[in-house]
């Protein structure tokens, strides 16, 4: 009786337990079906990134300026890594990596993919071949390289350690440049093997598309090497200087030059600051009030404005460098000899609105069409903050500041007749099949009109020929343009540095030929010791690009005849010193530009 009650409760048991087994089954086999094939993939089936190559950057000619190189990239497999220890001992001295690093990245638990160095050059890519050590695999990438070194750097931008864009146009285009990662999976073994008959699925990367620029290789070099070796003339911190072509908005060059140590030579900088940074203009910005003035009908072109050395406005009185008596200056007088008084008077006519309303149309205020990474717009006051001094400094290009993009683009309205052309650095891309896709023509709009853009031209010329920017004059070509020397506003808010000592900015920016400009220019040269004129600083090196640019686009000499729109200077204008040209007069605070 007592063993048949307990072969009952054995096989009680034993039901039990293999419904249990069954129930089981049936979890595994059927409900956590999906479940475990995944972990079982996870486990054999490994999909490998294949990096997408990035676009290159070309200049307009096809010069590469920025291109993707192969190189591979090591990583480990913790898990198939079977000596540890011994394999950092030889890895450490193959990379250059501590030995302690290397170690830990190997032990790193539940990691599948562990970088230790990448993009390393094709050497040590084959020493890293030949020690044939369990679980170290290479991972082919590129990486970012630049033909022509430092060339148009702070404009052309970086890519970080994953190619991503962090500056400049590789920043601003990125999504452009970058192109669309593949896949490869494998199926393998516990050991890394491929299993035969698995799985293995390739998704070919799609490369970037390509970006040709505005920039000419050439040309590029020139205005840095000419930039480069005025700056060390100069005593100069650093400077700036573009060169375009006004009637399309296409930069040409784009330099930014700079001195890591006072005495060091000038090295490109990585920082744009021809649009992201901003100085006072000072008199490169009187020909946008002469231009106001003009438009406005408040004078003709044939006005004569009785001036005298010195002018009080509000609280501050203002004064022309040399001191001169009261005299009569037609407006070529005015813009040649760089009269603050003069323009001082201009600005008086034309009222606060009008002359907000100008600087604002030249573009003064707004970040260009560009619209690269970090940008400034610029600044100025909005007229509700005009002090008592504004009617005076602001006509005079002081109590504003602007990019050096922005006043060579003040500088191509009037050479192009009063039409604003949005620059552009971009010429096209060029797809993954080899297409080539320009990129649209500039906008544009009117400024001022034809017969304002003449004129104010034509004293330009004047200011090449007989005023302040004789030193920027070209042979053989008619040049027209306009100095600034002006006070550089320091950290403490004013114009005087700890010592009670004044800094300026040297501006001189232009166009030729002038009856048909081809080529615009601005050079801006930050804290120039040896002289702090444009007319010394400035100038001579605008000549010396243009020139090179002239010949360069084989632009040929138009036949040369004198203006005719305006009357020619008097005998004050051909025998001003230069240093009218810097901006001034009213006490410390009010300074400047």
């Amino acid at each position: 009786m007592v063993s048949r009650r307990r072969l009952i409760a054995v096989l009680v048991v034993m039901v039990l337990l293999f419904g249990v087994v069954g129930a089981r089954l049936v979890q595994l086999q059927l409900l956590d079906r999906g479940r475990y094939v995944r972990l079982g993939e996870a486990q054999r089936v490994r999909p490998q990134t294949l990096p997408a190559e990035r676009g290159s950057l070309f200049d307009r000619n096809g010069n590469d300026l920025a291109l993707s190189v192969p190189q591979h990239t090591v990583w480990a497999d913790p898990l198939l890594v079977s000596n540890p220890q011994a394999e950092a001992a030889a890895l450490s001295p193959v990379l250059g990596i501590d030995q302690d690093t290397l170690l830990r990245a190997l032990t790193t638990p539940d990691r599948r993919f562990v970088y230790l160095s990448r993009q390393i050059d094709d050497a040590t890519t084959q020493k890293v071949r030949d020690l044939h050590l369990d679980g170290i695999e290479l991972l082919d990438e590129s990486k970012r390289f630049n033909p022509a070194g430092e060339l148009a750097r702070g404009v052309l931008g970086s890519v970080n350690i994953d190619n991503v864009g962090r500056a400049g146009l590789e920043k601003q285009y990125d999504a452009t440049l970058t192109g669309t990662p593949g896949q490869l999976v494998l199926e393998e073994d516990p050991r890394g093997g491929t299993i035969a008959g698995g799985e293995h699925r390739l998704t070919p990367a799609q490369p970037g598309n390509d970006l040709v620029l505005t920039l000419d290789t050439a040309m590029q070099f020139e205005t840095e090497r000419a930039l480069g070796e005025q700056i060390v003339k100069m005593g100069a911190k650093g400077g700036m200087a573009i060169v375009s072509n006004p009637k399309t908005g296409e930069i040409l060059a784009m330099a930014d030059m700079e001195r890591p140590q006072e005495s060091g030579p000038p090295v490109p900088s990585t920082n744009n600051r021809a649009l992201t940074t901003v100085f006072e203009p000072g008199s490169a910005a009187k020909v946008v009030t002469m231009s106001a003035a003009l438009e406005e009908g408040v004078v003709s072109v044939d006005s004569r404005l009785t001036v005298p050395d010195h002018l009080q406005v509000a609280d501050a009185m203002f004064s022309d460098h040399d001191p001169h008596p009261t005299t009569q200056m037609s407006l070529t007088d005015i813009l040649a000899n760089s009269s603050n008084i003069g323009t001082i008077m201009l600005g008086q006519r034309l009222g606060a609105t009008r002359i907000d309303d100008y600087l604002r149309r030249f573009g003064f205020g707004n970040k260009t069409a560009l619209d690269f990474p970090n940008e400034s717009p610029g600044i100025m006051l909005p007229l509700k903050d005009w002090s008592g001094t504004s009617i005076a400094t602001i006509p005079m290009g002081q109590g504003i500041a602007v990019t050096a993009m922005q006043m060579l683009e003040a500088y191509n309205v009037i050479a192009n007749g009063g039409i604003y052309v949005d620059p552009k650095l971009v010429l096209a891309t060029i797809d993954v099949h080899g297409n080539r896709h320009a990129t649209p023509p500039s906008t544009s709009h009117r400024v001022i009109s034809p017969r304002t853009a003449a004129e104010v031209r034509d004293m330009m010329q004047q200011v090449v020929q007989a005023g302040t920017g004789t030193e920027a004059a070209i042979d053989g070509y008619t040049v027209a343009g306009k100095t600034g020397t002006a006070r550089k506003p320091q950290p403490n808010g004013g114009y005087t540095d700890g010592a009670g000592n004044y800094h300026y900015v040297a501006t001189f920016a232009g166009f030729a030929p002038a009856e048909d400009p081809q080529l615009s220019a601005i050079v801006v040269l930050d804290e120039p010791t040896a002289t702090i004129y444009a007319s010394g600083a400035s100038a001579p090196t605008f000549s010396r690009i243009v020139a090179y640019g002239l010949r360069r686009f084989e632009i040929p000499p138009p036949g040369y005849t004198l203006p005719s729109s305006v009357p020619a200077p008097t005998a004050l204008s051909a025998t001003t010193n230069q240093a009218n040209d810097v901006t001034g007069g009213a006490p410390p605070k009010k300074s400047g530009g």
